[in-house]
């Protein structure tokens, strides 16, 4: 191959990256930090990402591949007590915001009416306010009838977020009739493993994780959304796209 030194150093550079990175790296990203001249292949770099993934064995991190690229994370099952670095509580969001986050993971690109049909109430604009400042969804076009509805669909922060690779990824759904376990299937209820997660990939909104408390009692949605209201936190900061964690 055309890098001089040998796997280990490879291996020990891709490492040193992923570890310095604080986001994730997809392959190409890991090539460019070479010169031309001595650049690794992409699948001289994938066997040495292979190898890094080996080391975490038995350790309390782990090698994770999202839609942005790899990056280290603590592993899910720590989580409850890596999770109690953080004092601050978790930030609990409504049951309608979840909802319609789910709505539009499973059938994007979606419009603001299709999901209120779906639902059966209105959408509040805040909740479409917060979902695009969390950078979890997005405008990707306007449905071609009168008016001219956008169309949202998620991207790669919300798929990065959710340690997903691509859309095929989500828990398979033949349609959206329960919504009652949906937030379950879609992880929406584990924010002490988003928490744990994030202490390690370097995600700054760690302590904005999502919760399932206003999941266990239904309320009518205008109540949730006050709530919302209420305990909205500023917009994160999210990891930027690299070419290709929409």
């Amino acid at each position: 191959m055309p890098f001089e030194q040998d796997s280990s150093t490879l291996v020990q550079i891709v490492e040193g990256a992923l570890l310095a990175a604080g986001k994730p790296l997809a392959v190409q990203q890991l090539a460019e930090l070479f010169e031309e001249a001595e650049r690794p292949s992409n699948a001289d770099i994938r066997e040495a990402l292979a190898a890094v993934s080996e080391r975490c064995a038995g350790r309390g991190f782990e090698l994770v591949e999202v839609a942005s690229g790899y990056r280290f994370q603590v592993r899910q099952s720590l989580a409850p007590w890596v999770g109690r670095l953080w004092q601050e509580r978790p930030q609990k969001y409504s049951r309608a915001l979840l909802e319609t986050l789910a709505l539009i993971a499973y059938r994007q690109p979606i419009t603001r009416g299709e999901i209120e049909e779906i639902r059966g109430v209105a959408v509040s604009s805040n909740i479409i306010k917060t979902l695009q400042e969390r950078e979890w969804v997005r405008v990707v076009g306007h449905r071609d009838v009168p008016g001219r509805p956008a169309m949202y669909a998620t991207t790669r922060q919300f798929l990065d977020y959710f340690n997903l690779r691509n859309l095929d990824q989500l828990p398979p759904l033949a349609e959206i009739r329960d919504l009652e376990t949906l937030n379950a299937e879609l992880g929406f209820a584990d924010a002490a493993a988003a928490q744990a997660e994030a202490a390690v990939s370097g995600q700054p909104d760690a302590e904005s994780s999502l919760g399932d408390s206003e999941l266990t009692e239904p309320t009518p949605d205008s109540a949730d959304e006050e709530a919302f209201a209420a305990g909205e936190s500023p917009a994160d900061t999210a990891h930027p796209e690299s070419g290709a964690k929409h």
